[in-house]
């Protein structure tokens, strides 16, 4: 599991090494965001498979702009964190990057599709 704390950590390197305003708009969405890919039903988990989780975080980020500025670039990097923690990383262009984001960005790729869209391109570190 992620930690507020470390989000913040995260969101804070983000804005310093790529600019924008810091800060938290709604820490309520953010405390959500940050909890959805770990949450059950029934003792069992709602997103089983990293790929799962890292998309639950990044569409709550990316989608609910729970900071000021970076909600994209912070959400980008959640992502990858679950996915390095698991073994994994995202192979892909900056340019396909930036457009795997502003699709999220923009609603044109949800949950189901950023899933399709990681397992692709993704690969075992």
């Amino acid at each position: 599991m992620i930690t507020k704390s470390e989000v913040l950590l995260i969101h804070d390197q983000v804005v310093q090494l790529h600019g924008g305003a810091n800060g938290v708009r709604d820490m309520n969405g953010l405390e959500s965001a940050i909890a959805r890919p770990f949450q059950t039903f029934a003792e069992s988990e709602l997103y089983h498979s990293c790929f799962e989780k890292a998309a639950a975080i990044g569409e709550s980020i990316i989608m609910n702009h729970p900071f000021v500025d970076g909600n994209k670039r912070t959400g980008y990097v959640l992502m990858e964190l679950i996915l390095r923690v698991e073994g994994f990383r995202i192979k892909a262009t900056d340019e396909e990057l930036y457009q795997f984001v502003i699709d999220i960005s923009t609603g044109n790729k949800r949950f189901e599709e950023i899933v399709i869209w990681l397992k692709a391109n993704s690969e075992s570190k």
